[in-house]
């Protein structure tokens, strides 16, 4: 996907470079001049028409993945994450802090070794994928595992925010929103129009947040002539909008919505209420099963939050809650490179060891 001169091989074509979100979509950012602009040119992820999955859930209607681990640090987070830590630099900050479940420290370490300022990063001990660990420590953040949840953490960042001393990045700063809202204008950009209905997992709600003040905007500013529904999906031990009360100790094997209590909840409230959208809870199973169905129907491996999605999907699709030929997108949050574990213990096999010899290799393979 490209949001420039189409590839006809002219000089105009030849001369498009994509510089990241700030530099395309600055006019709705809160940016100005003198903003310094951190960027690894995040942004102008693919969006995927995936036939086979839909085929394999027995519906008929155009689904499109916006896949989001095409970003510099394999999530949507890098969207939000280059227009908070510009902001940061352009307020002077030496400190950006997050708390997280993985993705969002990946991303604030990345811009913050980019912008050569320090990050810290929150983690609830033991509850973070490994492949997003991995990114935090590589960039050199400073990483603290506390002895308790997401939410707890978020809390302390928040009275550490209140010091003065360091600059959140988290989802309660609203520069976070709008970066992360350019998802919406490329999915319209693409297609030409807004979907008729648009899921989303939801963790801590940012991201239905964004996506639908994206759409509002371009609504708005006559980039569109209708607005999608949305319909978000938690998972089920994780579900405190669904079950319209915080959870104090969320589970889920999709980490990355193992949030018990949103900090973007009202504007979730807010972007469900506004599209005449839905919130609903998957199981676990179902996340899982969605996540293989997808990695095998179309070779599409993502994070298994972005799973929660597609499970909602196939619910409402058994339900016929979707009406044929509508036009559907789904976010893909992140890759599924980020929780190797739970892609090894999900596929269910493993390497078969042979000889190394053809006969022995021909016998495997059956053919």
């Amino acid at each position: 996907m490209k949001h420039g001169p189409p590839d006809k091989g002219g000089e105009a074509a030849r001369a498009f470079v994509w510089k990241g979100v700030i530099h395309h979509y600055a006019r709705y950012l809160p940016v100005s001049k003198s903003t310094p602009v951190v960027t690894l040119q995040e942004g102008n992820t693919p969006l995927i028409r995936v036939s086979n999955f839909v085929e394999a859930c027995g519906d008929m209607f155009e689904l499109w993945l916006k896949c989001e681990a095409m970003n510099p640090t394999c999530s949507f987070k890098d969207r939000g994450m280059t227009v908070a830590v510009s902001k940061a630099v352009e307020k002077g900050a030496k400190v950006v802090i997050c708390a997280s479940t993985g993705n969002t420290s990946a991303s604030a370490a990345a811009y913050a070794a980019r912008a050569q300022i320090r990050c810290v990063v929150l983690l609830p001990h033991g509850k973070i994928a490994l492949g997003k660990l991995a990114q935090a420590l590589m960039y050199g953040a400073t990483t603290v595992a506390i002895d308790g949840n997401f939410d707890e953490a978020l809390r302390i960042v928040r009275e550490l925010g209140e010091t003065g001393l360091v600059e959140v990045v988290n989802s309660v700063n609203p520069v976070r929103i709008a970066g992360q809202k350019t998802a919406a204008f490329e999915i319209c950009d693409h297609l030409g129009r807004a979907p008729d209905f648009h899921f989303l997992p939801v963790g801590n709600a940012g991201n239905i947040t964004a996506y639908w003040k994206g759409y509002t905007e371009y609504f708005s500013d006559q980039k569109i002539t209708g607005l999608p529904r949305m319909f978000g999906y938690q998972a089920s031990g994780a579900a405190p909008i669904v079950e319209g009360r915080p959870i104090e100790k969320p589970e889920t094997v999709a980490s990355a919505i193992r949030i018990g209590n949103p900090a973007s909840w009202e504007g979730a409230a807010k972007a469900l209420k506004e599209s005449n959208g839905h919130i609903d809870k998957v199981t676990d199973a179902e996340i899982l099963a969605a996540y293989q169905l997808l990695a095998r129907t179309e070779g599409l491996f993502v994070e298994p939050a972005s799973a929660a999605a597609l499970a909602g999907l196939i619910q409402c699709a058994k339900k016929n809650l979707i009406p044929k030929g509508s036009v559907v997108a789904a976010t893909m949050t992140g890759h599924g490179l980020k929780d190797p574990d739970n892609a090894i213990k999900t596929a269910g096999v493993e390497p078969v060891v042979v000889e190394a010899k053809r006969e022995a290799v021909l016998k495997v393979i059956g053919v």
